[in-house]
């Protein structure tokens, strides 16, 4: 089982074997909505399906609870039944950006009791770059599974409880957005700038190398450790701007050894949108 990160020439491998894996295509642009359904009908790897980011792994939205909610589980589960996954079915999830969108669905099986999911390392990119071959068009349906929510593997939390955190301080706050975003400057997704008093900058494309793949794990660990002061993943929170490449630092924990960081799903979307909220500017 993959539980975390594939490689392309592990993914083939499995693609070849009796029991293949779903494989399913998260690309996106958060500046044209349909944008990733246009390049996976253009190529993809053979036999994946498409997910996208605002129909399936996002909810409706109220103006309150940030630029992606959370769907219903139940929802959820659902939109993956009909891709044809059972309860033991491996997915693989890829993109075409880093892995910031594969890791909002590896966090979201997850987030509904499905332990074997894993993201592509290095995503398209890496598939192409082994020589693997691409696919065009729509790839045929599979039939209905019997895909199920069991106890979730993975924690969140809501607004009011990192509200009562920036007095109690029992957890880090980690932002993986960029640095200018952090500090309050050049906001364009928000409408307000800034950070969550007491967070600490942890961009996710930082957990990457030159290659586009995922560091070595004792290099993650040791560069989390450094944002946090080596405080255990139980005491960390992930937020982002909007709960999505928060799962990618989320992941690249994992891979690190540091399980058990919660998500703060509503992220800076979210908490910029409360009455109130109080706001962080600067670099602390």
């Amino acid at each position: 089982m993959y539980d975390t990160l594939i490689s392309a020439g592990q993914l083939q491998q499995a693609l070849a074997s009796a029991t293949p894996p779903v494989v399913l295509d998260c690309s996106f642009d958060l500046t044209d909505g349909a944008a990733g359904q246009r390049a996976h009908d253009a190529a993809h790897i053979p036999g994946a399906f498409y997910v996208h980011l605002d129909r399936t792994l996002s909810g409706a939205k109220t103006g309150r609870n940030g630029r992606h909610p959370l769907p219903g589980q139940e929802d959820f589960v659902q939109a993956m039944a009909a891709l044809g996954l059972d309860n033991d079915t491996q997915v693989v999830a890829y993109d075409n950006a880093g892995g910031m969108y594969a890791a909002r669905l590896w966090w979201m099986l997850r987030w509904v009791g499905h332990a074997a999911v894993a993201v592509l390392d290095g995503g398209l990119a890496a598939w192409k770059a082994a020589g693997q071959p691409l696919q065009t068009g729509a790839t045929a349906p599979r039939a209905r599974g019997d895909f199920s929510l069991r106890p979730a593997l993975v924690s969140c939390v809501d607004y009011d409880a990192v509200k009562a955190n920036i007095d109690s301080r029992e957890r880090l706050v980690v932002d993986a957005r960029a640095p200018d975003r952090f500090r309050g400057e050049n906001e364009t997704l928000d409408a307000i700038g800034g950070h969550i008093p007491g967070a600490r900058n942890r961009l996710f494309r930082d957990n990457l190398a030159a290659d586009g793949r995922f560091k070595p794990a004792a290099q993650l660990r040791q560069e989390f450790d450094a944002i946090t002061g080596g405080r255990p993943a139980s005491e960390l929170i992930n937020q982002c701007g909007s709960g999505v490449t928060a799962c990618h630092n989320l992941l690249a924990m994992e891979v690190a050894g540091l399980r058990g960081a919660a998500l703060y799903p509503g992220s800076w979307s979210e908490w910029s949108a409360q009455p109130g909220a109080p706001i962080g500017t600067g670099a602390d």
